[in-house]
């Protein structure tokens, strides 16, 4: 005798937020400009960057990936100097290596 058995599969993007209050959120963060802090009107474009963030204009938008850049590159730039600095002292500690002191 063959059973049958009902499934349901209910799929939603974690991201999202759930209920009245995520939606109301989620309104806020597009009412103004992410940048300038402009008011985002209904019936205007809306420039997104980075999925989330809203821009009043593409040069608002293009500020901010520029910025993005910037910081990117500066913090590769750290990372390298520490890095040549380490070497330069004697060589560089893996985590493996590092000693490892327990309160008793």
């Amino acid at each position: 005798m063959a059973t049958s058995v009902a499934c349901a599969f209910f799929f939603f993007d974690a991201a999202e937020p759930l209920g009245e209050g995520g939606r109301r959120r989620q309104r806020q963060a597009l009412d103004a400009c992410a940048l300038c802090s402009k008011p985002l009107a209904r019936n205007s474009d809306i420039f997104m960057y980075r999925g989330d963030t809203p821009f009043c204009s593409e040069d608002c938008r293009y500020e901010q990936m520029h910025h993005d850049a910037a910081a990117t590159a500066y913090a590769r730039h750290q990372a390298s100097s520490r890095r040549r600095q380490q070497r330069s002292r004697g060589g560089s500690v893996s985590a493996n290596e590092a000693d490892v002191y327990v309160a008793s």
